[in-house]
Parts: structure tokens; C-alpha cells; sequence
């Protein structure tokens, strides 16, 4: 987020004042409600006091949330579970970068075999347990309600598809039953039920970056790795139908404002140094705070 930021400052923007950070602990996530969740909610009410407080550093002006990736879902998350007062007081408007709404198929294959990100000399396997472990991984799982009944995984070994509705049984034939009840009654809810935020949304997505959208694991099991992968469009990471489907539906609400922002052939992480992208996110941050001192006068 480093260059994110100093573009900022450059602009004009002060750390401390009128800049701030709300860094978290990726290996956490969140649960739906009646399921605790100790580092996530800790962190929501971090986030809340931050927000209030920037607020009130800058004469009662509600702020902008600008957040990447699974940033995005936290956002989502502090803006649903506070009152409607709350929001219309604190936050002018949500700006997400690469959120992945829907999950994303290549965490199949982080659970499945493991995945080392690229980074070369790295065996799979060895990290797979540590990322197994990672509660906001079971949280970025495909969700029925962007992939459907879509096949995502085939297994040669166990004659077997997986779609997102299966999701279940995979982690169970992977030998991964101990993730089965999280998944099921903390994690899934949290996606088969994306709540509007109750805010205007900007949503900047890259796209045309291959993504991986099935993968074929063969009769040497998932700890050898996929034998075939078949790519489609989204920002490397994010599969395009998780970026803008879940927010799409946003616009049916005449309550709800939404814009998506295409990014072409701009990666996940790229989205936060790419020079365009840099270029859209401070125009939009810009005109935000600009059509609200307008408003103020």
C-alpha cells in the first residue's frame, strides 16, 4: 500500500490528519452473526474508533474507506453491522480495489495442493498446512451465489466435480475435514448473504488478466498439483464474475448508488501501483472530497 499512500501525500493528502492507515492481519477473517470471532471483530471496532476519530479530526466531515482486496469484505462488514445513522454520519463513501465479492477458484487450489503466489524454489505442499490455517481463506471459497453450479474443480481420482455448491465435499476429499463445519456455519453465510453497505460504492476492478477458472487434478491425487488449469477473465487472482457480480446486484436498490470501474489488464496487487489505476483512484478520492466542500459551501 506503500505507493498507494505517497500518491496520496504527494496530492495533498497529510498521514495523521487527513491520511490514514487501518492495517490487519490477513490470516484472520470474520463469522457470520452467533459465531464469535475475536481478531475480526476486535479489528471492526479498531477500524469504527479510527473512522469516527479522522472524522472528528476534520470538523465532522464523514470519510472516504478505501480498501483492497479482502479490505473490501471488512469494509462491507463495519458499514452492515452499524446503524443507518452511523454510516450516513462517518463515511462519505466506500472505494474498494480488487475486492474479491464472490471468492475466488484459486483457493480451491490453495486448499487443494497449496499455492506459493509465484514465488520460484517454493514447494507447495510445505505451506499448504499454514495456509489451511488461515481463517480469511475459508472466507475467499467460491460462493454459490456468484459461481452457481458452475464446475470449478474435477477430481480424476474420486470421479469426481466440485462447484461452489459442493464446496463441502471438496474440503473433505482434499483431507481437509477439520474445515468443513467453519466453512459451513462461519464463513458461507458471510457470502451467500452480501449485504448492501448502506453507502455510495466505487468499485475498481482490473480485468483481462488470466485467472484461473477450473482446474482438473488427476489419478495422482491433489497433493500432486492440478494437470490442467483453464484460465478466464478477472485480475489475475479474482475471477471478473466475483469482482462485479455481487456489487451488480446493488444497483437494483434505488437506495443503493454504485459505480464499477474497469481497469484493463491490471493485476490484483498491480492495482496499487499500476500508474492508470493510481491516476483513477485519485481522481475519484479527489472529485468525492471536492463535491463535498462544494455541498459544505
Amino acid at each position: 500500500m506503500d505507493t498507494l499512500a505517497t500518491t496520496l501525500e504527494k496530492a495533498g493528502y497529510e498521514e495523521g490528519h487527513t491520511l490514514f492507515g487501518a492495517p490487519y492481519d490477513f490470516r484472520y477473517g470474520l463469522a457470520a452473526p452467533g459465531h464469535p470471532s475475536q481478531v475480526g471483530s476486535a479489528y471492526l471496532d479498531r477500524l469504527r474508533l479510527l473512522v469516527e476519530s479522522a472524522c472528528a479530526a476534520n470538523g465532522g466531515r464523514p470519510a472516504i474507506l478505501v480498501a483492497h482486496s479482502l479490505g473490501g469484505l471488512y469494509a462491507l462488514q463495519l458499514l452492515a453491522r452499524a446503524p443507518p445513522s452511523w454510516r450516513a454520519a462517518h463515511v462519505k463513501r466506500l472505494v474498494t480495489l480488487s475486492a474479491p465479492w464472490g471468492g475466488s477458484v484459486q483457493v480451491m487450489l490453495t486448499f487443494a495442493s497449496g499455492n506459493t503466489l509465484g514465488v520460484p524454489f517454493v514447494d507447495a505442499s510445505l505451506i499448504r498446512a499454514e495456509q489451511r490455517s488461515s481463517e480469511s481463506n475459508l472466507w475467499l471459497l467460491p460462493t454459490p451465489k456468484v459461481f452457481g453450479n458452475t464446475t470449478l474443480v474435477v477430481s480424476e481420482r474420486h470421479n469426481r466435480s466440485y462447484s461452489a455448491k459442493n464446496v463441502t465435499q471438496f474440503l473433505q476429499d482434499i483431507g481437509f475435514a477439520e474445515g468443513v463445519e467453519p466453512y459451513r456455519a462461519r464463513t458461507r453465510p458471510l457470502g451467500e448473504a452480501l449485504p448492501e453497505p448502506g453507502v455510495p460504492v466505487t468499485c475498481l476492478v482490473g480485468t483481462g488478466v488470466d485467472t484461473v477458472e477450473s482446474l482438473v487434478f488427476g489419478e495422482e491425487g491433489f497433493d500432486a498439483g492440478p494437470v490442467k488449469v483453464v484460465y478466464g477473465d478477472g485480475d489475475g487472482t479474482v475471477n471478473l464474475a466475483s469482482l462485479v457480480g455481487p456489487i451488480k446486484a446493488w444497483s437494483d436498490s434505488p437506495a443503493q448508488i454504485i459505480e464499477v470501474v474497469e481497469l484493463p489488464k491490471v493485476s490484483h496487487t498491480g492495482i496499487l501501483n499500476d500508474k492508470s489505476a493510481l491516476q483513477q483512484i485519485l481522481r475519484i478520492v479527489d472529485s468525492i472530497n471536492l463535491n463535498a466542500t462544494r455541498t459544505s459551501q
